[in-house]
């Protein structure tokens, strides 16, 4: 396929997948176990999914791999199977989609603090995410998607790791926010503007937020991102935020609303739109239509 930063060079928009550990637990995982162990026991899960939000319409499928990274996986006494799970979930999506959607390797958080706010030396961190990101490639993703971020030093870190391994290769980098009186910010207390300018100088090529906000936040995120940074913006809202039915947990955001916020992100800018917790293949075709509703740019 096309790299895709010379698509969104072009101005198109792209849709993006929609959760990932929703779509698991639906199919039987279990609360506590590793999403990650679905990669060695029914991969032919994992390709159903794909199949699935690739037929709603995303061009960007992202792999089980939130949590494959070396410091993440011991936690499971599964670090000695870091290459297998990664390559595993590469190769799963790409059976699935073959070249009409982006692979996106996905990396999240290690679990650990960087010193001298916690206890890890920021090598340790450094040299997890890069040993996950370089057996994540072996498998031949398209972009390598670091996301769920809560502290920009350690997304910073993944980031560095990611273009160590693979320089050419596209970068994304999302962060979640909380929505305080005093505007956004990460758990770790930075803001919208202090994210743009560490994600930029550590190398990503597309940045946003994904997870820990509905669509409607998101809107007011992505303003921000828009403000303070010229790089392509991503956003994967939740299908808003989690309710408790008895033992569910309910996510409000119908297919509708995500979709008639999608269009406002779309105006707003922002060039890769997809979802997080609680959206469905329902909620990725929504906004696919949104997508399609506005007319693309052409080469």
């Amino acid at each position: 396929m096309e790299n895709i930063l010379k698509r969104l060079q072009r101005g198109e928009v792209l849709v993006g997948d929609g959760a990932l550990g929703t779509m698991l637990m639906q199919r039987g995982l279990k609360q506590g176990d590793p999403p990650e162990e679905f990669n060695l026991t029914k991969p032919h899960i994992l390709e159903e999914i794909a199949a699935l939000y690739l037929e709603a319409g995303a061009e960007i499928i992202t792999t089980n791999t939130f949590g494959a990274s070396p410091l993440r996986l011991q936690h499971f006494s599964l670090e000695g199977k870091v290459g297998e799970i990664n390559r595993a979930a590469v190769e799963a999506v790409r059976r699935a989609v073959g070249d009409r959607a982006y692979v996106s390797a996905s990396v999240g958080p290690s679990c650990k603090m960087i010193k001298p706010q916690g206890d890890t030396e920021p090598e340790e961190i450094y040299a997890s995410f890069e040993r996950q990101i370089r057996e994540l490639l072996t498998a031949g993703p398209d972009i390598i998607c670091i996301e769920t971020m809560i502290d920009v030093s350690e997304a910073a870190v993944a980031i560095r790791a990611a273009k160590s391994a693979a320089a050419s290769i596209p970068v994304i980098a999302t962060m979640t926010f909380n929505k305080l009186p005093q505007g956004f910010f990460t758990i770790t207390g930075s803001s919208v503007k202090t994210v743009s300018a560490a994600l930029e100088e550590a190398g990503a090529d597309i940045i946003g937020s994904n997870c820990g906000n509905g669509m409607e936040n998101m809107v007011q995120l992505a303003r921000e991102f828009r403000e303070y940074s010229s790089l392509p913006i991503i956003i994967q809202g939740n299908a808003g935020l989690p309710i408790s039915e008895g033992p569910d947990l309910v996510y409000p955001e119908t297919p509708e609303f995500m979709a008639q916020k999608a269009s406002e992100l779309l105006t707003l800018g922002v060039q890769i739109i997809g979802g997080c917790c609680g959206t469905t293949p329902l909620h990725i075709r929504a906004i696919r239509k949104a997508a399609d509703s506005r007319k693309q740019p052409t080469a």
